[in-house]
């Protein structure tokens, strides 16, 4: 099998890839439409009102992500996700049936919106960390840059699909069908070959162990520049449902179709970006501050696009500029931190950048509907692009030595170990 799919050889991988891919689209489909809904129909163009949804999605990530990271390195990750995925299922299914009956209201949406960011704050660091027992070390990184093909495919045709969708019957059939893409990744996880699993020893029961997880990431310079750049470009660079749909209806008066053709013509690039890591070995310092510099310019380009379409091809280089920066964030935890703190770190990796776009989302929202949709294009690249030159300096003052060596270090480690065995 080719090296860039390698991480197919796995039944177990390829079981969970099959389901994952079927929700990913349905989850795709349920942002446009969400965004869709309350953007139209619950308001009149309500740039902070699609800020404060999108707030209430990440938020919980934020406020409930370290202990749910405790969870995932204490419990089986499996049955987390059991759970936690059939919870989703059934936020998206009641926001839909309230939808079609014609009851839904604004606050209907937020309620929703916290309820299935709450689930997904309880399945994000056990699904990340899942992924090191479907498959051995070897094929780890692989396996990482695969999930975000995966997510970024479903990213390609999702929106392109509830764009049409939403315009022939509406956005709540779009809500209940995302909910049935949820019994793929049940189903996948019902017949994974437990068997054939790579477990990571559980951690028992004990005190202070998020604190524990902080000390680890404290004393680690690489996890600590991962984290504040995360920070960053959460909040103010990656607020694409917010900016995409302003910028689609405020300031270039699209229909849905439009609209949900950004998130697909969007994941052309991401969805390269993830197959271009899938071909590297590891993750590469100049990767992760070049995606980040990279994020920046291209939004500041799309902030004065002069046509909805050119803004719409700007957002393939965008796309593969954010892809390649998260890419590297992810792949060199999992490589590099110890597997007893993966799912500890993992959280905290998560609910910085979910809990930044909470925070960012309702100011581009806000900056976009008294300011117009440009401003807060532009105003997110400039503070990403900052962000990013700021890093550059500070690391080139440092040797990148101690980013590396953590992530080659760990691999020696296993190698040893390994043999040993």
């Amino acid at each position: 099998m080719s090296a860039m799919f390698r991480a197919l050889e796995s039944p177990n991988y390829r079981l969970w890839a099959g389901g994952a891919l079927v929700s990913n689209i349905g989850t795709w489909m349920q942002r446009v439409a969400q965004d869709w809904l309350v953007l139209t129909i619950l308001t009149n163009h309500s740039g902070t009102a699609v800020g404060i949804t999108t707030a209430l999605q990440f938020l919980p990530m934020l406020l409930f992500g370290p202990y749910a990271g405790v969870l995932a390195d204490r419990y089986r990750k499996r049955v987390i996700l059991l759970w936690t995925q059939a919870a989703m299922g059934v936020c998206g299914l009641v926001v839909g049936l309230l939808v079609v009956t014609g009851v839904a209201q604004l606050w209907h949406v937020y309620v929703a919106a916290a309820a299935l960011g709450l689930a997904a704050a309880m399945d994000a660091p056990a699904r990340q960390a899942f992924v090191s027992e479907l498959v051995g070390p070897d094929k780890l990184s692989n396996a990482v840059a695969l999930n975000s093909a995966s997510f970024n495919s479903a990213r390609l045709t999702g929106p392109a699909i509830a764009g049409v969708l939403i315009a022939w019957i509406g956005t709540g059939p779009v809500f209940i069908l995302n909910a049935a893409s949820f019994v793929a990744v049940i189903i996948s996880l019902l017949r994974v070959r437990t068997a054939q699993l790579e477990p990571t020893a559980l951690v028992a029961r004990g005190k202070h162990q998020f604190v524990d997880g902080l000390s680890y990431v404290r004393q680690r310079p690489d996890l600590v520049l991962i984290m504040a750049m995360v920070g960053m470009l959460g909040a103010f660079g990656m607020n694409f449902p917010v900016t995409n749909s302003l910028m689609a209806t405020a300031e270039f008066g699209m229909g849905p179709e439009e609209f949900g053709a950004l998130g697909s013509i969007m994941a052309v690039g991401t969805l390269a970006g993830a197959l271009l890591a899938a071909r590297r070995s590891g993750p590469r310092l100049r990767f992760l501050l070049g995606g980040a510099l990279s994020l920046g310019a291209f939004t500041l380009v799309a902030s004065i696009a002069p046509s909805f379409w050119i803004y719409a091809a700007v957002l393939i280089p965008v796309g593969l500029a954010s892809i390649t920066f998260l890419n590297s964030c992810n792949t060199t935890i999992q490589l590099s931190v110890e597997p007893q703190f993966r799912g500890r770190v993992l959280a905290l990796y998560l609910a910085i950048l979910q809990g930044g776009t909470a925070i960012g989302a309702p100011l581009m929202g806000w900056i976009g509907t008294e300011f117009g949709a440009r401003w807060a294009v532009a105003a997110g690249g400039a503070v990403v692009l900052v962000t990013g030159v700021a890093c550059v300096i500070m690391v080139s003052r440092r040797s990148p030595k101690t980013f590396r060596e953590h992530v080659r270090g760990f691999r020696l480690r296993r190698r040893r170990t390994a043999e040993a065995s």
